[in-house]
């Protein structure tokens, strides 16, 4: 024998009050972190273009004759360019100078004995950047160089999230960003030659 719902119970199944909470309590989260996310990604984007433009000026007045010596000047200068944005940030600074643009980013030369396609400790090099040991990249370690010499600019900026939530869904609480230019510095005088030394291990 099956019981009729009384009145009572029927007016329950049947009312909707209050679910409108429940699901506001279910779809906030995921909404809340797609707000986030925009935010981030867009102070994301604001920050990578206000470096690369801090960087362009600081790269075009390294290069200048009447910078050649105040090297830090132009740092500190980009740095405050950088932290009127971020004013926490942890920014670092590095420059390579090269006696052309197709020496950027090039290995040393070295006497590929055993034709392998890599350096091997033993093998015959040429010195370029003056440090007596091979390198895969040819550079001045943070030099600016001399007239007329080639530079590659690179700046890193680290900085925390606007939103400190991101580590509770395991991803990292800081951006980390970099940006980087090359520029030939002023033919102010005659450009020093790049003389590498022969060294064998």
């Amino acid at each position: 024998m099956t019981l009729a719902p009384t009145n009572s119970s029927a007016r329950i199944v049947g009312d909707q009050r209050g679910t409108t909470i429940i699901e506001f309590a279910v779809v906030a989260p995921v909404l809340l972190m797609i707000i986030m996310g925009g935010m981030e990604i867009g102070h994301l984007g604001y920050v990578k273009g206000i470096t690369r433009a801090a960087l362009q000026v600081a790269a075009r007045d390294s290069g200048l004759e009447s910078n050649s010596s105040s090297q830090n000047a132009v740092d500190a200068a980009l740095r405050d360019r950088i932290k009127t944005v971020i004013p926490n940030a942890s920014i670092s600074i590095q420059r390579r100078s090269y006696t052309d643009f197709t020496d950027v980013n090039t290995p040393e030369d070295f006497n590929d004995s055993n034709g392998n396609g890599l350096y091997d400790p033993n093998e015959c090099f040429t010195d370029m950047n003056g440090n007596a040991r091979w390198d895969a990249d040819r550079g001045r370690s943070n030099s600016q160089g001399g007239a007329d010499d080639v530079v590659l600019y690179t700046v890193s900026v680290s900085y925390n999230k606007i939103f400190p939530l991101w580590k509770l869904i395991g991803q990292p609480s800081t951006n980390v960003i970099s940006a980087e230019t090359t520029l030939r510095n002023q033919p102010f005088g005659v450009q020093s030659q790049q003389i590498g030394m022969r060294i064998c291990p």
